[in-house]
């Protein structure tokens, strides 16, 4: 092994046992962010038409293959129920309305950025954060591709590259954060030719919604998905129907974090040779996948030559 692929090595242990040893510090984040300075979207099922121009913005934002734009005007793709993956961050599914047939109800599934997020507390070298704008990003430098978040998230949001021997990655939504940065719409959003898609302050956008379903009550149920599921999430719904037909899961108002940060808590607060177990694995995964990198970088060169 050279000097610089041991100098990293025991970096990645001591940064991986660190977080590790630091895991109640790390399930406490999400803690921090009940200000009004989150954002959110609220989604208007009762708008939106299906026409999935949020889907191919998506995929061109992420540098993700978006095909040719014709291929999302074919509504075949809605005879199967279709979860987010890691070529599709965001999906729309299409379900039948029984009170005008010739309408369906057309639903975008996304992260939904939760308040607590479930990923960030399950994480234990801290590759998730929950960020003070409300969304939830991943550092693929730390991840060691335990998918614990995958597992978590009540959402079932998180995909791995399970096709990819190199560097896979969890994908997911990531709120455009990038693009919101610098002060622009989420891709969907601002791609959106209906408006059903509406970008801002959380806490107005809860004003938003509760008054668009007092004013038009024979239109929409009487609640916003989102407002109190697992104590809140960024992506908030209202609709024509019980969510429950629309295939959103039943979830309490208790943030999904409290349980596995209970369970966490219990294991990892007062023993230390787990601590340290979890830095060696996290430090011999990163190592592994180093060396394939290596491996593959020869190769290439000695192909070349």
């Amino acid at each position: 092994m050279s000097d610089n692929a041991r100098r990293d090595f025991l970096k990645q242990v001591g940064i991986t046992t660190a977080a590790t040893v630091g895991l109640s510090s790390i399930t406490a984040k999400a803690d921090e962010y009940k200000s009004g300075e989150v954002q959110g979207v609220l989604v208007d099922i009762g708008v939106c038409v299906g026409c999935r121009n949020c889907e191919r913005a998506c995929q061109v934002a992420h540098n993700l293959p978006a095909g040719d734009p014709e291929e999302y005007h074919n509504r075949d793709v809605y005879k199967e129920f279709r979860r987010p993956s890691t070529h599709s961050l965001t999906v729309v599914n299409e379900f039948e309305n029984p009170k005008n047939k010739l309408i369906p109800y057309d639903v975008k599934y996304q992260c939904m950025h939760c308040n607590h997020p479930a990923c960030v507390s399950a994480c234990i070298v801290g590759a998730f954060t929950k960020n003070r704008n409300g969304a939830v990003t991943w550092d693929t430098n730390k991840c060691i591709g335990c998918r614990y978040c995958m597992v978590a998230c009540p959402f079932q949001i998180p995909t791995f590259e399970y096709d990819k021997a190199i560097q896979p990655k969890i994908m997911k939504c990531d709120f455009c954060f990038e693009r919101t940065k610098e002060g622009l719409l989420p891709a969907c959003v601002a791609n959106c030719p209906v408006e059903a898609l509406t970008y801002g302050n959380r806490d107005e956008l809860l004003v938003l919604a509760k008054k668009r379903i007092a004013r038009y009550p024979d239109k929409y149920i009487q609640k916003v998905f989102g407002e109190d599921e697992v104590g809140g999430t960024s992506w908030l719904y209202i609709a024509p129907v019980d969510f429950e037909k629309l295939m959103f899961p039943t979830l309490g108002d208790k943030p999904a974090p409290g349980v596995t940060e209970a369970i966490q808590h219990g294991i990892f607060s007062y023993f230390i040779p787990p601590l340290a177990l979890f830095g060696w694995l996290g430090g011999v995964m990163w190592l592994s996948k180093r060396k394939k990198e290596l491996t593959e970088s020869e190769t290439k060169k000695e192909e070349d030559k």
